[in-house]
């Protein structure tokens, strides 16, 4: 029973991470730039806020879980504006050549910028509740087990697709010539900034109004 809880909670992080928006773009983006090494640490800090976010819906932290979405105009205000920057500074920056100079200082920053990042989206949460409570959650109460389970699970299936889409995109990277990744990163930084954009926008209209 209790592996049942895991697989489910597994399966769920998996296909949640699985669609590619700013954040797989940042994570695609990096792995063909610096190396997939620094993509895992990308992915693992997005699956480490998947984490968070599951924790709060599964153990329904009503403190945190209103406090996030009370503040989510600013929170994807501040993560539009955020992922604008990201965006713009990969379009402009020449990507390196190598990765001999990649410090555990930058895989850190890659972890710590995608983990907050993420979770300047608290709608992230919505999708974890709405599966756990068709998940038996209503029979987890007696148990702080069950909720524990699937956390894990939901990081374990995120950072697993990170890990498969990291790793692919960095076998494909001795493949692409230095001029292909100028114009990858040229691509993939304008739709990021792009996307922080129309996040950012959307906030201050609300805001505003």
């Amino acid at each position: 029973m209790a592996l049942t809880f895991f697989a489910k909670g597994l399966l769920l992080g998996f296909l949640l991470a699985i669609p590619v928006g700013p954040i797989g773009l940042l994570c695609i983006t990096r792995s063909l730039a610096k190396g997939r090494i620094s993509g895992v640490f990308t992915g693992l800090g997005a699956a480490t806020a998947d984490a968070v976010y599951a924790f709060v819906a599964g153990f329904g932290v009503t403190y945190i879980s209103s406090f996030l979405m009370s503040h989510q105009v600013l929170l994807r205000l501040a993560g539009g504006a955020v992922l604008v920057l990201v965006g713009l500074h990969i379009a402009l920056t020449k990507p390196p050549s190598h990765t001999k100079g990649l410090s555990d200082k930058g895989l850190l920053g890659d972890f710590v910028s995608v983990f907050f990042l993420t979770l300047t989206n608290p709608l992230t949460m919505l999708p974890f509740a709405a599966a756990f409570a068709t998940l038996g959650m209503e029979h987890a109460a007696v148990t702080r087990l069950v909720p524990l389970l699937l956390v894990a699970g939901v990081f374990t299936g995120s950072a697993l697709w990170w890990l498969f889409l990291s790793a692919t995109v960095g076998w494909c990277r001795k493949r692409i010539t230095p001029r292909r990744l100028r114009l990858i990163n040229e691509v993939s930084g304008g739709a990021i900034a792009v996307f922080g954009l129309a996040v950012f926008l959307g906030a201050a209209i609300i805001i505003l109004s």
